[in-house]
Parts: structure tokens; C-alpha cells; sequence
């Protein structure tokens, strides 16, 4: 353990849109906030290659790019941003107290007000030609690269509520939808199946699996295999998506802030408060809904200023 203690005013905790729009807030309200971004610096965003539905890229960006856009303007205001992971908090349960942090195992912070923007992470079925496809046709997120698929066939890979609501919104969009169901039947509600049971551009194969995404650089096809027979076919698609949920990053809170039953962080109200005072959650860390990249800028925002009135509420 380090014996020097650093001690601010906001620690932002994981990097994208709603970290580094906290970030951005809070250092033009004279926070001063040190920001640890986490292992991947910039979130989820940066696996996503093409960004066409965030406001005021009139001709779209990268995700990568992106992000340094919104990190540079963050550095600009006077943010501090540190690549290093935070492996245990001790925070406090008095309004005014001090938060306590360690980063990297040894290095100690204490802060006044802590803002959480650790995210969420896609869940993945994990083969190797999925992986290597990501951002060439394979995606988790319909609502983001849907667009990119119009008048295309794609395949949704799931049986949830999650997967329904993709398979709906992409057949607004593309050719045809073709829902890879694991089990003879789905696990989305009775509404959610009958949306795709009338939508005519939907289909859905029951006791089938992802076997191999085909295409080496982009997808070409699919090859399923019905766990059943045994039997595989191949599926001419240019789109995958994996639709099987996500994993809010909140493993450290267990036991310290309040979450729900699949572990997001539930905030108050209207706000980005949690259950501790002082502490603030934004992004798709408590957002299990919309998940997109200008809604969690929108709350990072809401965040910060959280923290502000905080903060000046005890002076």
C-alpha cells in the first residue's frame, strides 16, 4: 500500500460518454475531478466502428475517435485522466464524509463526492469467429448499427425480452430478422412475442445455436446447427446480433450500494444519487433501458451537477 494519500474533491470512476461528460462538468464547475478510466479507455463505445446517431456528427465518427473528442475536451477544462483501475472503495455513509478509494491495488485517494460510470458489458456467446467480427457485422446493440443493415437480412441471437425488442426495431430496417432461439420456446413476455409473431418480416428457429459466423473480414453468413438433429444449414446474412443481455461492471459495490436483482445501480428519482451521499451513478452502469451513448452523456452531465450542488450544499 502507498502511504501518501491524494485527497480531491470528485473522483469519476470508468471512462465513455458519461464519465467523460461528468468529467467536463465538473471541471468547469471548479471540481477539479481526477478521472480513473478503467481497462478500456473510452467503454463500451470504442468496439463500435461507426457512430452516425450522436448529435453534432453531422457525417458520423468512430467510436474511438469519438471518445478522444470527448476526453480532450474533458483535459481541456482541467480533468485529470489516469489509466488505472480502482480495486476497492470504503465510502461513507455521512453526508459530508470522506470517500475512500484504492486504485491499482497500493495507490490511496480520498475524495469528497464520487461519480461511477463504470458501464455495462455486452454479453458474448464467446466463439472465435463472433469475436473476430465485431464491428464487420457482428454487434450487440441494434438501436446503434441497425441503420448500417437497411434493406439487408440480419439474425438476432436470443430468446429474451432483449432480443425481441432488437428483432422489432431491426425489421423496421432491414430485409428479413431471423430470431436463433436455443429452446423450443422464447423467455420474452407474452407482449414482446406477439410483436414478433405478427411482424411478417420476422421468423424465428427454435431449438437452434449459433454454430460459426462465416466472413473473414465482414460478415457473410451464418452456420447454425439445431441442437436437436444435429443437422447445420447455412444462412446468407451481412448482420449478427447478439442479443442475450448485458453485465452492469458494478462487482465492487456488491454489499456497499444498492442494486437491483441482474446488479445495475439504482439511483433516486429523478437524479444520479445512490443510497450513500456523495456518490453518484451515471451511464449504462444504472441505465438498463436506452444504453446509448448520448443518454449516458445526458446523465453524466446530471451527475456532475449532482456532485456540485452536493458539495456546495455543505459549505
Amino acid at each position: 500500500m502507498s502511504d501518501t494519500v491524494e485527497k480531491i474533491k470528485c473522483l469519476i470512476v470508468g471512462s465513455g460518454p458519461a464519465g467523460y461528460t461528468a468529467a467536463i462538468y465538473a471541471s468547469r464547475a471548479e471540481l477539479y475531478p481526477i478521472m480513473y478510466t478503467g481497462m478500456q479507455m473510452g467503454g463500451q463505445l470504442t468496439t463500435t466502428t461507426e457512430v452516425d446517431n450522436y448529435p453534432g456528427y453531422p457525417n458520423g465518427t468512430d467510436g474511438t475517435a469519438m471518445m478522444e473528442d470527448f476526453k480532450n475536451q474533458a483535459e481541456r477544462f482541467g480533468t485529470e485522466v489516469r489509466f488505472g483501475m480502482v480495486t476497492a472503495v470504503e465510502f461513507s455513509t455521512e453526508v459530508g464524509g470522506i470517500h475512500k478509494v484504492t486504485v491499482d491495488g497500493s495507490k490511496q485517494i480520498e475524495a469528497e463526492t464520487v461519480i461511477i460510470s463504470t458501464g455495462a458489458t455486452a454479453k458474448y456467446l464467446g466463439m472465435e469467429s463472433e469475436q473476430r467480427l465485431i464491428g464487420g457485422g457482428v454487434s450487440a446493440c441494434a438501436t446503434c448499427d441497425g441503420f448500417f443493415y437497411k434493406g439487408q437480412d440480419v439474425v438476432v441471437i436470443g430468446a429474451g425480452d432483449t432480443a425481441a425488442e432488437e428483432a422489432t426495431y431491426l425489421s423496421n430496417i432491414c430485409k428479413t430478422v431471423t430470431i436463433l432461439v436455443r429452446k423450443d420456446y422464447m423467455r420474452a413476455s407474452k407482449a414482446m412475442q406477439a410483436r414478433v409473431n405478427k411482424t411478417e418480416n420476422i421468423s424465428v428457429i427454435y431449438n437452434t445455436e449459433l454454430d460459426e459466423v462465416l466472413g473473414e473480414s465482414v460478415v457473410e453468413g451464418v452456420r447454425v446447427i439445431n441442437n436437436q438433429t444435429k443437422e447445420k444449414q447455412v444462412i446468407d446474412v451481412t448482420g449478427v446480433f447478439i442479443a442475450i443481455g448485458h453485465t452492469p461492471n458494478t462487482e465492487l459495490f456488491k454489499d456497499v450500494l444498492d442494486m437491483d436483482e441482474v446488479g445495475y445501480l439504482i439511483t433516486k428519482g429523478k437524479s444520479t444519487k445512490t443510497n450513500l451521499p456523495g456518490v453518484f451513478a451515471c451511464g449504462d452502469v444504472q441505465d438498463k433501458e436506452y444504453r446509448q451513448a448520448v443518454t449516458a452523456a445526458g446523465t453524466g452531465c446530471m451527475a456532475a451537477l449532482d456532485s456540485e450542488r452536493y458539495l456546495g450544499a455543505l459549505e
